[in-house]
């Protein structure tokens, strides 16, 4: 049987954390009725205690405080921990301070260029060139964490359209405000005014209409209405030959004639 030292109490004061006296590795003592009745010297009651391995739920302060400085937000660090919301907050609010705080002297930075640090602040210079390509610089966030080095990276964020995009800069505390430098392609970009990439979003330009040349009207042609053709003459009717009365041819005189 393993020998186990009482530490002390979990932040929730609700569980007894031991570890062994040798290897050091922790366990969490739950104080049921079980354990009150061995205390008590009840023999009926005292069967051996539940114990269980102390698993990544169980988070001391300082390694709420550590996460949500490395940059976890306090929904991941209670996700992550199966506890519940306030108790991570409680400890992570003086953290989320420090974090907002190192952001907002971040901005008064001086980016490093080629040519040594740039006379504009990080703020002003990113906001010249959102402006520059139609964003508004009033839509950004900020935020900060510290790296294991103990180094600051600071986060930019804005909307393109319907893009979310990102820049992340990394900053040293200084004299006149101290300086930043990017840390990818895209805070480079903001604060660099001879980098060679295309530029963030940028749009193809859109061809321009050319309305086709339209053909002249021809004029219309004349209608040409045909001449009147002269009517035709009337036929002269020919005169039908007298036929001789029947008396005349007897008597061999026409009617009419004189004697």
């Amino acid at each position: 049987m393993r020998e186990l030292n009482v530490v002390g109490l979990d932040v929730d004061g609700k569980r007894i954390i031991c570890e062994t006296p040798d290897s050091g590795e922790k366990f969490v003592l739950h104080p049921d009725d079980r354990l009150h009745a061995a205390l008590n010297g009840d023999r009926a009651g005292s069967s051996p205690p539940k114990i269980e391995v102390e698993v990544p739920t169980v988070l001391r302060p300082k390694d709420i405080q550590a996460r949500i400085r490395a940059g976890a937000s306090v929904e991941q660090v209670a996700s992550a921990a199966g506890v519940d919301i306030g108790r991570v907050e409680r400890f992570a609010h003086p953290v989320l301070l420090e974090r907002s705080r190192a952001a907002e002297l971040a901005t008064a930075a001086h980016p490093v260029l080629a040519d040594g640090p740039a006379v504009l602040t990080l703020l002003e210079t990113v906001t010249a060139a959102l402006v520059s390509r139609g964003l508004d610089p009033e839509s950004t966030t900020w935020d900060a964490w510290r790296n294991e080095d103990g180094r600051w990276t600071v986060q930019m964020a804005w909307k393109a359209g319907r893009s979310d995009l990102q820049a992340h800069f990394r900053f040293t505390p200084g004299a006149h405000g101290g300086t930043v430098t990017a840390f990818d392609d895209s805070a480079a970009e903001l604060i660099d005014p001879n980098f060679d990439r295309p530029p963030l979003r940028a749009l193809a330009p859109v061809p321009e209409f050319v309305a086709e040349p339209q053909l002249p009207l021809s004029p219309p042609e004349p209608v040409v209405e045909p001449e009147p053709q002269p009517a035709p003459k009337p036929r002269a009717r020919k005169r039908k030959p007298e036929v001789p009365a029947w008396e005349d041819v007897l008597l061999g005189v026409r009617s009419g004639t004189q004697p």
